[in-house]
């Protein structure tokens, strides 16, 4: 039973490591929006693996390992070589020229500061906070963000051959990177004791496990994780002002 209980969460850690994979292999062969959308599963699966593990008690230290290795899969490579392929597939960065260069060294930065930030979690991890993370959720940048707007680039073709994307894109990237391996204060998903707080978090939770297995309504995952990533940013500078006045 014991080796039971540490098997359910691992294999959700482990299924989202395969469909990361599958996302870069989907991107690969241009099928993009299938790629987004298997790294929103992976969300919806990195949530219950640690889920599974606090009900059943079956937290380690392998298991954090394992989980920050499929995260850097899922949420830093994965991501990366979607926006990659679709700077060239939608944004027409072509090979060799600068773009190219740009858009390269900018999906690097992504990925490298993933590792980064997950490293530095691991090691903030022995030393429990108070509820917030510093720098932005690889998470949130990858699964939330990145993957929902690549979505939304495909869907609507007329808005994405309007927008310069062989710019937009690059500057998404390390505008993230910089976001992940930064001091922002970032806000923890956990219970709260404003009753409204508690309401939202739980309505995104329902909302984002049935536009994901729906693959329906990519719009307001995309607004969830626009509105998340400023509003968990504002709510991060206003807390640690208040620290410094205390």
């Amino acid at each position: 039973m014991s080796i039971l209980r540490y098997t359910i969460p691992n294999s959700f850690t482990a299924a989202s490591l395969l469909l990361g994979l599958g996302s870069i292999v989907a991107s690969q062969l241009g099928h993009l929006e299938l790629a987004g959308w298997m790294i929103v599963w992976c969300g919806l699966l990195d949530v219950l693996d640690g889920l599974a593990a606090r009900l059943l008690k079956a937290t380690s230290t392998f298991g954090a390992e394992f989980d920050s290795m499929a995260d850097l899969v899922s949420f830093g490579v994965a991501p990366g070589m979607l926006v990659f392929h679709a700077g060239m597939q939608i944004g027409g960065v072509e090979i060799g020229t600068d773009a190219f260069l740009v858009l390269l060294l900018s999906v690097g930065s992504f990925v490298l500061a993933g590792a980064l930030r997950l490293a530095r979690f691991n090691l903030a991890a022995q030393n429990p906070g108070d509820g917030w993370f510093a720098g932005i959720p690889i998470t949130a940048c990858g699964g939330g963000l990145i993957s929902t707007a690549v979505i939304l680039l495909v869907r609507h073709e007329g808005v994405a051959d309007a927008l310069p994307l062989h710019a937009y894109l690059p500057v998404l990237m390390f505008v993230l990177a910089l976001g992940m391996i930064s001091t922002i204060r970032f806000p923890k998903i956990r219970r709260r004791d404003s009753v409204f707080l508690n309401a939202f978090q739980g309505f995104n939770f329902v909302a984002s496990y049935y536009c994901g297995i729906t693959r329906s309504y990519p719009e307001l995952l995309f607004g969830m994780a626009v509105f998340i990533l400023i509003t968990g940013i504002v709510a991060g500078r206003i807390h640690g002002r208040q620290l410094g006045a205390a």
